[in-house]
């Protein structure tokens, strides 16, 4: 055989052994084939060669080659090569589908004999090497983000109150269920002049340790501005807050936040709101309402006025507020928890005693995003009610 035919029966050879095309592999080997460069448990002959060929070809898909040059002298051809494949049907050497590309390349030696293929040197990146350096890089960027999500959690953590307040005539519940990654949800309390008490929930967006510095560095604005401005205006507080902030967070982040302010002898509430979902008031006896108040997120643009609005609770109202995690859950096929069901929720168990409404509505999402939920982003509820009776 001439050089060139024989270049091309090395061609095809290579394209059928990418292909797993056995039938023409089988075609082209000689009887005593000699493969000299081997996998982990690969035997050298013909048939260890074919079941090599086999058991890649069954875990990879969308699998080429591309041989870029060839040489030939008497029975020998050198090919240069570049391999493509997708790891993602089945187990190789050991790894479970990844679903990574992976390319090698290569230079192939091969001896031909009367129309066959004799014998195989190679030396490539290899396939397993390759495999093994990218599940590495893998593991370790899993790690680092690991450990990102592990000083987020640390942060958000120490940057929720530690305790709840107590005013009398009154419950204050907080519910805070983290997601598998760290969002940007918050909540707080302040305490203040003449008994009255700050009630606090926000939310930055993103995730990791930027929401999570974020987060902590609103929490403690809003902890400075209150104290300066006594919290006689919720506005005041929210637009004093969003000037400090605008100079300092990131452009593409902002936190919107819910914040009120009670006194507890009267049950006169005031409260503004930075663009978070505005909290239900549910009336005892009676059906559920929005606190409404108009305001643009904290954070995004300076010289922002907040709308304060205010409202009195009698015995037996009780207010919930929240984040989004809760009403942007998700069920098996995608449909949203959604405001409506969280609304209709509020009016139904607003009035019950037994059990705290926050463990009510928790109970009601797991069983409508069912057994197999992965939670998507952090769920913050903060119940207040005034009780019946003082103690």
């Amino acid at each position: 055989m001439s050089a060139e035919e024989n270049k091309a029966l090395a061609r095809r050879f290579l394209e059928a052994q990418v292909d797993g095309d056995l039938d023409t592999l089988d075609e082209l080997l000689a009887p005593d084939f000699i493969d000299h460069s081997l996998q982990p448990g690969q035997e050298p002959g013909r048939e260890g060669f074919m079941q090599l060929v086999a058991q890649l070809s069954a875990a990879v898909s969308n699998a080429s080659v591309l041989v870029e040059d060839q040489a030939a002298e008497g029975d020998k051809v050198i090919s240069r090569l570049t391999t493509k494949r997708t790891h993602d049907r089945g187990e190789y050497l050991g790894f479970p589908p990844s679903g990574m590309e992976i390319k090698t390349t290569g230079i192939i030696i091969h001896r031909i004999s009367e129309g066959k293929i004799v014998e195989e040197w190679s030396e490539s990146s290899g396939l397993a090497d390759a495999m093994r350096r990218r599940l590495e890089r893998e593991r370790i960027e899993r790690e680092r983000i690991e450990q990102e999500l592990r000083v987020a959690r640390r942060i958000q953590q120490a940057s929720l109150p530690e305790e709840v307040p107590e005013p009398e005539g009154w419950q204050i519940t907080p519910y805070y269920q983290p997601a598998r990654e760290v969002g940007g949800d918050f909540y707080d309390f302040h305490l203040l002049s003449e008994g009255r008490v700050g009630l606090v929930v926000g939310d930055a967006t993103g995730k990791g340790v930027p929401a999570a510095l974020v987060m902590s560095t609103t929490c403690g604005m809003l902890q400075s501005a209150a104290r300066a401005l006594g919290s006689s205006s919720p506005g005041e507080v929210l637009a004093q807050v969003n000037e400090t902030l605008v100079a300092r967070i990131p452009q593409n982040m902002f936190v919107t936040c819910f914040y009120a302010v009670l006194d507890p002898a009267g049950g006169h509430l005031s409260y503004a709101n930075a663009g978070h979902d505005p909290p239900y008031l549910h009336r005892r006896g009676g059906d559920c309402e929005e606190l409404r108040a108009r305001g643009m997120p904290l954070g995004l643009m300076p010289g922002m006025d907040y709308e304060e609005q205010e409202m009195v609770l009698g015995v037996g109202d009780s207010a919930l507020l929240y984040s989004d995690g809760l009403v942007e859950a998700h069920d098996p096929e995608r449909e949203m928890f959604g405001f409506p069901r969280l609304m209709a929720l509020v009016a139904k168990h607003g009035d019950e005693e037994e059990e705290a409404l926050g463990d009510l509505l928790m109970e009601e999402l797991h069983s409508f995003v069912g057994e197999g939920w992965e939670q998507e982003d952090d769920i913050t509820l903060l119940t207040l009610k005034r009780s019946e009776f003082l103690s």
